[in-house]
């Protein structure tokens, strides 16, 4: 055996014969990435709509969760993560724009200490492949640069890119996926 073994995995006939769906899928999350890109000011706020109601609904889960687990000592958690997600969310449903702000700002500080650890992690810890962690590590100070520099600006269409381009990776991996489908 080799220092690395590969896990085989069967598919099911079912993913075959439904490579089609899974082709339309990621065609439709791919396009559905390109129009987020190209409008990345209404992506973003729409991503801060999700998110806030998302939380919203997160406050209501803990709330019940705190009132259905009875007298133990984690109910005053669940009651304190219920208001935390009940507070956020309703901030980023009525200020999609300024929370967009704020998580602009926080995704570039995570960007600049992100690299920097990894930069200086490699100066610590010498592992292999070093020079493509260096080039992660240096993109990703870049990244977060280039976002501070242009905030509050950048808070406009920051996020709504980012997902943008998740939604197309995300969706060419599923054409990926249909296509290699089809070969068998």
């Amino acid at each position: 055996m080799s220092a690395v073994d590969v896990l085989m995995v069967g598919i099911p006939p079912e993913m075959i014969q439904n490579r089609g769906w899974f082709l339309a899928l990621g065609i439709g999350l791919v396009l559905l990435g390109i129009a987020a890109v190209i409008r990345s000011v209404k992506a973003t706020i729409i991503s801060m709509l999700f998110f806030g109601w998302l939380m919203v609904m997160a406050a209501g889960i803990e709330a019940a969760q705190a009132f259905l687990v009875g007298k133990w000592a984690g109910v005053f958690l669940h009651l304190l993560a219920a208001v935390l997600f009940g507070v956020t969310g309703t901030l980023f449903v009525r200020r999609p724009a300024i929370s967009a702000e704020v998580a602009t700002l926080l995704m570039a500080m995570f960007f600049l200490m992100s690299g920097l650890f990894q930069l200086v992690s490699l100066l610590l810890i010498h592992l292999p492949g070093w020079g493509w962690h260096t080039l992660d590590g240096i993109i990703t100070i870049v990244l977060g640069v280039f976002i501070l520099t242009q905030w509050p600006v950048s808070d406009r269409w920051t996020i709504g890119l980012f997902v943008g381009i998740d939604l197309m990776f995300y969706g060419w991996a599923w054409v990926a996926l249909a296509l290699e489908l089809r070969k068998m």
